[in-house]
C-alpha cells in the first residue's frame, strides 16, 4: 500500500525518465564501475549516463539507434554494455547487491542450504499403431519436367 514514507522513497519527479537511477542508487553501482583506462584517451563520458541509457533499452525495448537524444550516443552506450557484459560486470554487480539485501535483512549473506525439486509427470504413451503415409510428389514440380 502507498503511504507517505513509500511514495517519498520510490519518488521519481527529478528525473528525465522513469528508469533512471536515483542518487541513492547509484550511490551502491558506482563503486563497482571499472576505472577509466590508464592508456588512450580520457573518459569524457559519465558513467551514470551511460547506465541509464542501457536501463533505458532495457526497459522500452527500443533499438539502439532509437535511443533518445538526451543519452550518449547509442554507439557510446551500445560499446560499454558489451564490454560490461563480457566482464561479468552486471553479474558482479547483482551478486554483490544481493549479498547486501541478504544482509539487511538480518540473514547470512550467503544462504547454507537450498531445497530441489523435481517435478516428473508420466503421460501415457500413445495408444493404436502408428500410421505411415507415403510421400506425394508435387504436380507443380512434374508440371515443369
Amino acid at each position: 500500500m502507498w503511504t507517505e514514507i513509500t511514495r517519498r522513497k520510490y519518488e521519481r519527479g527529478g528525473q528525465r525518465y522513469a528508469s533512471d537511477l536515483t542518487d541513492g542508487e547509484w550511490a551502491l553501482i558506482e563503486p563497482h564501475m571499472p576505472a577509466a583506462k590508464p592508456l588512450g584517451r580520457p573518459r569524457e563520458i559519465e558513467l551514470r549516463a551511460v547506465l541509464d541509457a542501457i536501463l533505458y533499452i532495457a526497459r522500452t525495448g527500443c533499438q539502439w539507434r532509437m535511443l533518445p537524444k538526451d543519452f550518449p550516443p547509442f554507439t557510446t552506450v551500445q560499446g560499454y554494455f558489451y564490454d560490461w557484459r563480457d566482464n561479468s560486470l552486471f553479474e558482479t554487480i547483482n551478486f554483490t547487491l544481493l549479498l547486501q539485501a541478504r544482509e539487511a535483512a538480518g540473514r547470512e549473506a550467503s544462504p547454507t542450504a537450498g531445497v530441489t525439486t523435481v517435478n516428473r509427470s508420466r503421460r501415457p504413451r500413445a495408444a493404436g499403431r502408428v500410421v505411415m503415409m507415403r510421400p506425394r510428389r508435387s504436380r507443380a514440380a512434374s508440371d515443369t519436367l
